[in-house]
């Protein structure tokens, strides 16, 4: 005969703003690339590209170069917001997500799938969101006697 074990809560770690951040940005990039990628299978998009066309523009170094970039930004946002210091990830944070929404949204522009471009917009714009919000709510500490901040560092060498 088996006895029950006692049930147990799971215990629910916080997660760091960086992992929160780099998390986001890491599903914000799998959504932008996969919405690309399953763009192929649309009708006309394939022989519109083997003719050099890329929705209004012409494939050219410029627009490959332009795209590259595009995808290149987020990608290093990964790295960006695990490495650079709290200030300057959260500062680089807001702005960049914030300059992806409207990029995020022209991609809607003339598409003929809405269902499709609309749901992978939308996911992508949630994921900015999160960033901004993480970013904007980033916790602070209060100055402690052991590690104190600027201000009072000055504070003290006047006096």
């Amino acid at each position: 005969m088996r006895t029950r074990q006692p049930t147990t809560t799971l215990e629910d770690q916080p997660i760091p703003v960086r992992a929160k951040l780099a998390a986001a940005w890491t599903s914000f990039m799998f959504l932008y690339a996969y919405v690309d990628i399953l763009n192929f299978f649309t009708p006309g998009v394939v022989e519109d590209i083997l003719d050099g066309k890329v929705f209004e523009f012409d494939l050219s170094q410029t627009f490959s170069t332009a795209a590259l970039t595009l995808v290149a930004i987020p990608i290093l946002m990964v790295v960006l917001s695990m490495t650079l210091p709290a200030r300057a990830t959260r500062i680089t944070n807001l702005i960049v997500a914030s300059l992806y929404v409207p990029v995020t949204a022209f991609n809607a522009v003339g598409e003929s799938w809405p269902y499709f471009y609309g749901l992978g917009i939308l996911l992508e714009l949630v994921l900015l969101a999160l960033i901004v919000r993480y970013a904007w709510t980033w916790p602070r500490t209060a100055p402690s006697a052991t590690n104190p901040d600027r201000e009072t560092v000055r504070a003290l060498q006047q006096a």
